[in-house]
């Protein structure tokens, strides 16, 4: 298999190439596009990042479930009192340990509600890490079609130079034996420089594609299998838009922290009502005036009167943020709704293109075929067929972008209702289920591994 090298004139000539160029078939060792987003699913470390960041997340509960644990405190005391007085020296010795145990019973509902939005926080981070996987995947597909696009660019401005190559030289053959002018040759080699230019702008386009799609997948891209539109997918506008409403995870998620922010509001409002708290302590004293054992149980109802206000203020500023929590909702809908709609026209668009562009490759290259016959009879010129040709390589080109273009849009489209994911895409990976790590951590006492043994 011919492998990319950073070159003017090495040519990855992969599956999707020769397919594209020629209308072969696929060969079965080729890469497919659902192959680079499993490795995506797997390697990507933006993904993997978020995943991350979800299980510190699933830390906020076990933290706010302390809340209603006791707290037990030890201490520890060992000394010596030396003394003098009427020119005698007393020194005495003590030492003694206590152990003390608070038991919260009431604190304002500061710790339910701390729990409640803490729980919502884990489900608001599920959606946030199910919108960058669908982000992620994305951007595979984009990547992968970027590739492809830029290997059949690059196996079309090849073949075009070796066209422009054969007119050179059949105008050189021809003006040795006197048939043929210096214009014509002139003409040939002019277009051979463009067409030359060209090819190595598509070696340059196609390098950055290689390295975007390593930088995404997580490794190099070789022989890519051709890729079709998206399937499932809505066949209105309206249901494009009702589908991302319900089922976008950027919308869930802001309403998830709708929830966590009015949760806030209360645990905040919980500054202001009374507590209770129970506490008990044993100690033991060896030595020292009073040695002997001790043991304490008391009980403790604090009540606010005035806190300066800056409790009132605290309570102002969560209402505030709360208030913009529920305006980023709204945002977030019109955001996804005009992707949902965008993706929905751009596939549109691209497949009435595709469908113009096959047209249009069909008419060049019987126009080409034409103006190189009358051309031999004497009724075209070197020009009308250099001419001829850029069409039929122009056509080539739009036709092959625009085939990337309908499946990128289609895969947006998917992101748009919520269904890029791994499970939706049945992608041969093991889907990462954040549920796992949740149950792992949420009732844990103690302990400061984590569940993978860090």
């Amino acid at each position: 298999m011919a492998r990319l090298v950073f070159g003017p004139r090495s040519i990855l000539f992969g599956a999707v190439v020769l397919a594209a160029v020629a209308g072969g078939s696929v060969t079965a060792s080729a890469t497919s596009l659902m192959a680079a987003l499993a490795a995506a699913y797997a390697n990507n470390p933006t993904l993997n990042a978020a995943r991350a960041e979800q299980r510190a997340i699933d830390e906020g509960v076990p933290q706010a479930l302390a809340g209603f644990r006791p707290r037990v405190t030890g201490s520890l005391s060992a000394g010596t009192t030396w003394s003098r007085n009427a020119g005698l020296s007393t020194t005495m010795s003590s030492r003694s340990a206590t152990i003390a145990i608070e038991q919260p019973i009431f604190n304002g509902f500061r710790t339910v509600n701390a729990l409640k939005a803490a729980e919502t926080a884990v489900l608001a981070g599920r959606e946030s890490l199910r919108n960058t996987e669908q982000s992620v995947l994305l951007d595979a597909v984009t990547a992968f079609m970027n590739v492809v696009r830029e290997q059949a660019i690059v196996g079309l401005t090849a073949q075009n130079v070796d066209f422009l190559r054969e007119q050179t030289r059949a105008a050189q053959d021809r003006l040795d034996v006197g048939e043929g002018t210096r214009t014509d040759l002139a003409q040939t080699q002019a277009a051979e420089a463009v067409g030359v230019s060209d090819y190595n702008l598509a070696i340059a386009n196609l390098n950055a594609a290689v390295a975007v799609y390593m930088q995404v997948i997580g490794e190099h891209p070789r022989s890519l299998a051709a890729a079709g539109v998206a399937k499932g997918l809505p066949r209105s506008a309206e249901e494009v838009v009702a589908l991302a409403m319900a089922h976008n995870p950027a919308i869930l998620a802001a309403q998830y922290n709708v929830d966590i922010g009015a949760f806030n509001v209360s645990v905040i409002e919980g500054g202001l009502l009374p507590s209770v708290s129970v506490t008990g302590s044993l100690s033991s004293t060896a030595g020292g005036a009073q040695p002997g054992d001790s043991a304490s149980v008391m009980g403790r109802v604090t009540v606010p009167i005035y806190e300066g206000g800056a409790i009132s203020s605290q309570v102002r500023q969560a209402k505030e943020r709360l208030g913009a929590l529920r305006i980023q909702v709204d945002s977030t809908r019109d955001a996804v709704r005009a992707q949902a709609v965008s993706a929905f026209g751009l596939l549109n668009a691209a497949q009435a293109q595709i469908r113009a562009a096959q047209a249009g490759v069909r008419a060049a290259q019987l126009a080409l075929e034409g103006v190189q016959e009358e051309r031999r009879v004497g009724q075209s010129t070197t020009l009308d067929v250099l001419n001829a040709q850029q069409s039929v390589l122009n056509a080539r080109v739009s036709l092959v972008r625009a085939q990337r273009d309908a499946v990128v849009a289609s895969y947006t489209l998917l992101a748009a209702i919520g269904r890029l994911d791994a499970t939706a895409l049945a992608l041969n990976v093991t889907p990462y289920e954040p549920a796992e790590h949740y149950e792992q951590v949420r009732d844990k006492w103690f302990g400061l591994r984590t569940p993978d043994g860090r």
